[in-house]
């Protein structure tokens, strides 16, 4: 049976042909922009920079960094039912593919999506020819949904994650959107609000399976980087914040200069660019900062963590984890990531992007909600006892995705 092709998606795809005009000028000025990799960016251009592997190969995609590190979990979950299986990832986001570099499971590499064009698609797909499509959380690209069902590639999307304002948005392509759902023979959501949206969409047999941020193993780090920088800090009370955003660091600065006995406040920003700004912050507060991407050592009250790919040395040296984007319209960011690696997890009031998993860890007495009054005390308490909750939580939610992980692999003939 065809699958239906309403006029929103037929229009999509005939002004997809005009993408090839301008995507190589708009790729080489992000290029020279610093936002693309110079040995990689002509993958966006449909031509592959690796050989493709032998055997049947499973390709996942997830937009940026967050979501590309979430499907570790799942694809080791495949991986062990399926030993003959291979991996391809693709994600959009420079940070991802630089991340992803260092934590890419057994099996499994990294290319960018290609532009959603037909002539980029159709070089993509000859060249990896995938047994199934994983596509995780809302990042559908019209086109190359529609091109991979068209070759009778069975498509699943999992981890869908929709909030109120993100439907709303769709809703009013709701055309569109139901002849891509249409398209997908599994579809997974985090949440049932994401699995109402997603049927009002008109997407069909919806299930509920939770976060794959849960179940994704702990993140990797440097064994030679680690062991020096625990040499380094050896007998310093540690705290960190991860993913902070400016309202976050406001909150954590003015904590730290009001404790009589001040731990080393190690901030990780969610932009790395921004590590002079927060320097500045924390001189305004009083304390002294200093910067890791300068190669300047923790010298001070406050390191600036301002260098990419390196959150699994952080979780593992801070015994408690403040996540950023809690104090502000953010809204949260990951809190499974800590909990992974055995750090407790504080943060703010702020968590409606993932309220689902910080209810979660919550209902564990594995997290612990502050404010700008509560924050230092939490700090300077013993929170070992809400970090092996956390940890528990997380390495039982490994456990759990075996399920989906074999309804995956029988969908691409490989069970």
């Amino acid at each position: 049976m065809t699958d239906p092709t309403g006029p929103g998606l037929r229009l999509y795809l005939a002004a997809s042909h005009a993408i090839p005009l301008a995507a190589p000028a708009l790729l080489r000025r992000r290029l020279a922009r610093g936002k693309e990799l110079p040995d990689r960016w002509r993958e966006k251009l449909g031509q592959p920079s690796l050989t493709r592997p032998d055997g049947p190969l499973v390709w996942l995609h997830a937009v940026g960094l967050g979501e590309t590190l979430a499907l570790r979990g799942m694809i080791a979950a495949m991986a062990a039912q399926a030993p003959e299986a291979e991996f391809l990832v693709t994600s959009t986001t420079r940070g991802s593919a630089e991340v992803m570099a260092t934590n890419l499971p057994p099996r499994t590499r990294h290319q960018f999506l290609p532009l959603d064009a037909p002539a980029y698609l159709r070089r993509f797909l000859d060249h990896w020819q995938p047994a199934l499509s994983v596509w995780a959380e809302q990042d559908l690209w019209p086109g190359a949904v529609a091109a991979t069902a068209a070759r009778g590639i069975p498509l699943a999307l999992v981890n869908a994650r929709m909030n109120a304002e993100a439907y709303a948005r769709r809703h009013r392509f709701r055309g569109l959107f139901a002849d891509l759902l249409a398209r997908f023979r599994l579809i997974a959501a985090q949440d049932e609000t994401t699995a109402g949206h997603l049927q009002r969409l008109g997407a069909a047999g919806v299930r509920i399976t939770g976060s794959l941020k849960a179940a994704a193993p702990p993140l990797s780090a440097d064994p030679t980087a680690l062991e020096a920088l625990r040499q380094a800090l050896a007998g310093r009370r540690l705290v960190l914040l991860a993913s902070s955003h400016p309202e976050d660091e406001a909150v954590a600065l003015s904590a730290l200069r009001d404790l009589p006995d001040r731990p080393l406040l190690i901030i990780a920003p969610r932009d790395p660019a921004r590590g002079d700004e927060i320097a500045g912050a924390a001189a305004r507060h009083g304390l002294r900062a200093t910067r890791r991407s300068a190669g300047q050592g923790p010298a001070g009250e406050v390191w600036i963590a301002d260098t990419l790919g390196e959150m699994g040395l952080w979780y593992r040296l801070c015994p408690v984890t403040l996540i950023g984007g809690t104090f502000g319209a953010t809204e949260g960011h990951n809190p499974w990531e800590p909990a992974a690696l055995g750090s407790a997890v504080l943060h703010g009031p702020r968590v409606a992007n993932f309220a689902a998993d910080f209810a979660r860890l919550h209902q564990a007495d594995a997290a612990l909600e502050v404010g700008a009054a509560t924050l230092g005390p939490a700090i300077l308490a013993d929170q070992s006892d809400r970090a092996a909750k956390a940890r528990a939580l997380s390495a039982a939610a490994r456990d759990s995705i075996e399920p989906l992980a074999r309804d995956l692999l029988a969908l691409g003939g490989l069970a």
